[in-house]
């Protein structure tokens, strides 16, 4: 049971939004720094994603007549235009992913403002706008960046994990919606085989690694609620992996009362709901905590 529904455009029963980030190599750069660009093999690896698997997700959404959020390092903006412009020319947004995936718990004070900065003025330069959203790298959102959000004008976030639905962030510097990721609607656990970034998951088979998102989506639509992937393209653009995310998205389509939408849409729906005074989302007052607790 969902106590505060959203009540979704049209009547739908779920929102959903298949995200997708796109870290090329930045991986293998901001992990192993020193030498990885003689790491030709998990380069390759991450080059499938912008190169073979993002054409193939866009000819899928364009079938379907879908848009969708990308979540992109301002590093892989630079290097990989073409992904860039296609994923633009699609309709689909593009949210800030940091500079080159840094983390922002090891990458604190000026040198996060800084990564933090030059993501956005690729995001200027490159795509034409400012982004709306943002995705932390791994999720490590620290109380610096969600107020570097609020100082330049973010609608939303989509890191942390404290709903099932979308709800308020409020800070002592501003507000911002949260978009709530979790780790079981991410393609990392069943897929990620990467032992040069410290992973080394016992990768999963198409049916069984997708089989547990399938699940969640039936609980979230059962409640009506909201249902995210968050997958990575050179995991699940890969053509097995994709080919039954695809056979997914058609049945959902064609069975079930759902709305796709990009993630900036369900922000701009929130507050339409808000100025209506139709609903009101559940608050999240920030910081949780003031220091150390012991």
């Amino acid at each position: 049971m969902i106590r505060n529904p959203i009540p979704w455009p049209n009547g739908a029963r779920c929102a959903v939004a298949i995200t997708f980030d796109m870290d090329a190599d930045s991986l293998i750069h901001i992990a192993r720094p020193d030498d990885s660009h003689d790491r030709v093999y998990p380069i390759s690896m991450g080059r499938y994603g912008p190169t073979v698997a993002i054409p193939r997700i866009l000819d899928t959404y364009k079938r379907m007549g879908i848009k969708q959020s990308f979540f992109i390092p301002g590093w892989c903006l630079e290097n990989y235009p073409d992904a860039v412009e296609a994923i633009l020319e699609g309709g689909h947004e593009i949210g800030h992913h940091g500079w080159i995936h840094e983390d922002p718990i090891a990458t604190k004070g000026a040198a996060q403002a800084e990564a933090f900065a030059k993501a956005m003025d690729a995001h200027r330069r490159i795509c034409g706008m400012a982004p709306r959203g943002y995705r932390a790298p791994v999720y490590n959102v620290t109380q610096q960046v969600l107020d570097l959000l609020v100082e330049n004008k973010f609608r939303y976030d989509s890191s942390l994990m404290a709903d099932d639905i979308p709800y308020q962030m409020t800070t002592p510097q501003g507000s911002l919606y949260e978009m709530p990721v979790h780790w079981g609607t991410d393609d990392w656990p069943p897929f990620a085989h990467y032992d040069e970034i410290g992973y080394l998951m016992p990768v999963k088979g198409p049916s069984e690694g997708l089989a547990a998102f399938w699940e969640e989506f039936e609980a979230a639509y059962e409640a009506g609620g909201f249902f995210m992937l968050i997958v990575h393209p050179f995991l699940t653009g890969r053509l097995a992996r994709w080919r039954l995310v695809e056979r997914w998205i058609e049945k959902t389509m064609a069975e079930r009362d759902v709305w796709f939408a990009r993630l900036e849409d369900i922000a701009d729906h929130l507050d339409g709901l808000k100025a209506t005074g139709t609903y009101a989302p559940r608050v999240e007052k920030l910081p949780y905590f003031d220091g150390p607790q012991r």
